[in-house]
């Protein structure tokens, strides 16, 4: 029998586990089995193959039984899911459903999940842009957050790293604020917003329009065909993932680029209920996992862990490891773990009309849109709140059809649609400022279905976050203004902070051990095997889309554990 349970452990030991499948962790999971390491990556939710999983993804609209709408019943059972923008009849699959993953609002907080294989990088936006030194030194500039312990050169390097591999279609810009990168042919702007763009440049000095950096493969080069990628085909169906592998997800590319090493073990199904802290040898030695079908709990080893659940769940994983050493949470000396969360704010939204290029329209589709980086407190503190916003900026023409009329007239109407006047949009991604009052604790007294405490989340806009929108609002009415637009209209949708599907904090990096849970490595001061590289990680947000920074450090964190595990350091 002793033998039997030393296979046992044996079997279930590896050189490094990856907890979670998503953007980041599919990143941990390559670097790491590429480097040599067998790997081990659990995944809460179910297994979801490349093109074999995806089911609606050639279905046309008339497939669908309510033409892409989700039913009113669907909705009603969803009510957090079902506010996201990308929650359709043909993608509702990849969410996770409220009521089957309760989670504490203790303020309101819409928490967007997709439990899965891939986990969100089926569902992300594919907005893929630099963060400059503006963002990195902001927290030192302004005071607003701890230091960042990290420069732009520090991550420069694993940029172009992950831009090479994942494939970044992009124009090189030239802007300060939003360094270029290693792209592949950019999308292009059409005639309205080309027409935007010069006017903003020639008004504004330091304001830009330009076509977002995305994850689409515009021209595949030969790493990518090596991956068994191809073109991106316009379809602008990407949520339900795409056949071609045309943008990036863990699903299509770096998944089975791991698995292809022979060095990669994959388990779904895996629900993480803590890290095995051993008190003995001050270190991580493994994680303990329920299995979601069988409810069986069960430990895997190894001597490093990479935390990469999705910056709430990797909170709630955790602060669940609880030890004698750490009876806070693993590595949560200071008790700052849970706390400092933030997130983007996009309330804000502006429409107009343009009533020129009347001779022109807009043909086919296009995965991304243009893009107005932040221009706000760049170079000097200039208006009375923190940080600033970026913004994007679309503009279409839709087709206009009359239903007046009865019988010949009717129908004539009806056969001779009319195109409109041009349609332009922008919404705010502003910069939130992370505070201690904006936290995550566990809930002992309500358990997920696992027997778990559930995640309370206490998250909350503040008077920073109201005056940046008003300031949304001005500028950009003046900027439409001055473009000629007509019929200009802002909203403040007041939707709650989490829609915006970029929440980040609370295991925050920085220099001292006593205001910051990890180094400038991603690693927990206080425990040196585990790193955590997803959303967590965060000590402040920018205004980009994050997604690029993650696998950035992601990868830039590997490189640094294989070689401290190589000189016996961990």
């Amino acid at each position: 029998m002793a033998n039997l349970n030393i296979d046992s452990e044996k079997n279930r030991t590896y050189d490094a586990i990856v907890i979670g499948s998503g953007i980041s962790g599919g990143w941990a999971a390559k670097e790491l089995t590429e480097k040599g390491l067998k790997t081990l990556v659990l995944e809460r939710g179910r297994d979801v193959k490349h093109v074999k999983d995806y089911p609606t993804t050639n279905m046309l609209p008339w497939e669908l039984e309510h033409r892409g709408k989700v039913s009113h019943k669907l909705l009603e059972e969803n009510p957090v899911a079902g506010k996201c923008y990308a929650f359709r009849e043909d993608t509702q699959h990849f969410f996770t459903r409220d009521k089957e993953q309760p989670y504490v609002q203790d303020k309101p907080f819409d928490w967007i999940r997709g439990y899965q294989v891939g986990g969100k990088s089926l569902l992300w936006a594919r907005h893929t842009q630099r963060w400059s030194d503006f963002d990195f030194e902001g927290p030192a500039r302004d005071g607003f957050a701890v230091d960042w312990p990290i420069r732009y050169q520090d991550i420069a390097p694993w940029y172009s790293h992950v831009e090479k591999f994942s494939g970044i279609s992009g124009n090189k810009d030239g802007l300060p604020n939003l360094p270029d990168g290693e792209f592949l042919p950019p999308m292009e702007l059409n005639c309205v917003e080309k027409y935007f763009k010069e006017k903003v440049e020639k008004q504004y000095k330091g304001r830009n329009v330009i076509i977002a950096r995305c994850a689409h493969l515009s021209k595949p080069q030969q790493i990518h065909l090596e991956q068994g990628r191809s073109q991106c085909m316009n379809r602008n169906l990407c949520q339900r993932g795409c056949p071609f592998g045309g943008y990036f997800s863990s699903n299509s590319s770096t998944l089975p680029w791991a698995a292809n090493t022979g060095n990669l073990s994959l388990r779904p199904n895996s629900v993480v209920h803590s890290i095995i802290y051993d008190e003995q040898k001050e270190r991580a030695s493994g994680v303990r996992v329920l299995d979601a079908e069988s409810k069986e709990m069960m430990e895997f080893y190894a001597p490093v862990v990479f935390v990469n659940a999705s910056a709430l769940n990797t909170n709630l994983i955790l602060l669940n490891s609880t030890s004698n050493r750490f009876p806070q949470g693993l590595g949560n000396d200071n008790g700052l773990l849970g706390k400092y969360i933030a997130f983007h704010n996009y309330r804000a939204k502006i429409s107009g009309e343009y009533d020129g290029f009347l001779d022109s329209t807009t043909v086919g589709r296009r995965p991304t849109s243009g893009y107005i980086p932040r221009f706000r407190n760049v170079h000097k503190q200039e208006t009375d709140f923190l940080r600033g916003y970026a913004s994007g900026f679309s503009a279409s023409r839709r087709v206009v059809r009359s239903y007046d009329g009865i019988g010949h007239e009717l129908k004539e109407n009806m056969l001779t649609p009319e195109w409109g006047l041009w349609r332009v949009g922008s919404h705010m991604m502003g910069e939130t400022i992370p505070k201690e009052s904006n936290y995550l604790s566990l809930d002992n007294e309500n358990q997920d279905p696992y027997g778990i405490p559930q995640l309370k989340v206490s998250v909350d806009y503040d008077d920073n976050d109201e005056k940046m929108i008003q300031d949304f609002f001005e500028q950009l009415t003046e900027m439409y203004t001055q473009a000629g637009f007509t019929n200009i209209k802002t909203r403040d949708t007041h939707q709650a902070p989490g829609l915006d599907i970029h929440e980040m904090g609370g295991v925050r990096m920085g220099h001292d051990p006593k205001t910051s849970l990890l180094d400038k490595w991603n690693r927990l001061h206080a425990c040196k095997n585990v790193f955590v590289t997803d959303g967590a990680c965060m000590t402040s947000t920018s205004t980009q889309n994050p997604s690029l920074t993650y696998m950035a450090l992601a990868a830039r964190a590997v490189d640094f554990a294989v070689k401290e595990k190589k000189k016996l350091n961990i």
